[in-house]
């Protein structure tokens, strides 16, 4: 365990790596949270297809200096994976082919039952107000972030998807009919080009949401993965306006 200050003006945090008991096995989950003060409401950040990395670890840093309890667990756990090694999206590399195989070998009630194992946990930490709990998931987790909060409505009260993929299906657990039927409040941040998450889905998901208690959001001339730092598509405009959006979020429904 480390006390770790990310910037001048922000709170310190503590951080630890640990495996947290899950109905599948354990999943290596990354914990960070103000060094005093505490309980804080529980924030689980879930990652995006090209998994865990230090890059996710600095975001979830930045989550809890802002005063929360946050978890980073690896979704890849059950095929015995966890940090991928440098990101190479070039067409047909062995990394994009695995990473697409461990994508989709994800699912949302997967993930469901990986949430109630970090709730679980969080309920014994001190540190950890886990009555009060924000979502949010990047890419291929913005959906489960979402779904989140139709399978623990307890407990969930906000949810964000960042350039989230198949928010709209036809199955009945779609991510639009869990924000249509949901109490916790939603933001939808869409990239204007995202060849993952088309203008189709996010004008339908416009469409479905009117009157829902949430936001569709979609930001000029930003790419796929905008929001973050190591891609060559990051915009800091629009990054910086990301998480002040999310963090808005949580204020209102954490606090």
């Amino acid at each position: 365990m480390s006390v770790y200050a990310q910037k001048q003006g922000e709170m310190p945090v503590i951080e630890r790596q640990i495996d947290i008991a899950t109905a599948d096995g354990a999943t290596t989950t990354f914990i960070v949270h103000p060094d005093r003060d505490g309980p804080f409401p529980v924030i689980v950040f879930l990652m995006d297809a090209p998994a865990i990395r230090e890059e996710l670890r600095d975001m979830a840093r930045r989550f809890a200096s802002s005063g929360y309890y946050v978890m980073l667990p690896n979704l890849y756990y059950r095929a015995g994976e966890m940090e991928l090694g440098p990101i190479d999206f070039t067409p047909d590399s062995p990394w994009r082919t695995k990473m697409f195989d461990l994508m989709n070998g994800v699912g949302i009630a997967m993930v469901m039952t990986d949430i109630d194992g970090m709730l679980a946990f969080a309920d014994t930490d001190p540190a950890a107000n886990a009555k009060l709990v924000g979502t949010v998931g990047y890419c291929m987790s913005g959906r489960f972030a979402v779904c989140a909060a139709g399978h623990r409505p307890d407990r969930v009260k906000a949810t964000a998807s960042i350039y989230g993929v198949r928010l709209v299906t036809e199955t009945d657990n779609s991510p639009h009919l869990i924000a249509k039927s949901s109490p916790a409040e939603f933001y939808f941040a869409c990239a204007e080009r995202d060849h993952y998450a088309p203008q189709e889905m996010v004008d339908q998901l416009v469409k479905e949401l009117a009157g829902a208690n949430g936001e569709v959001e979609q930001y000029p001339g930003t790419d796929h993965g905008f929001a973050f730092p190591q891609r060559p598509v990051y915009n800091k405009l629009a990054a910086e306006q990301h998480w002040e959006r999310v963090l808005a979020l949580f204020r209102r429904n954490l606090r």
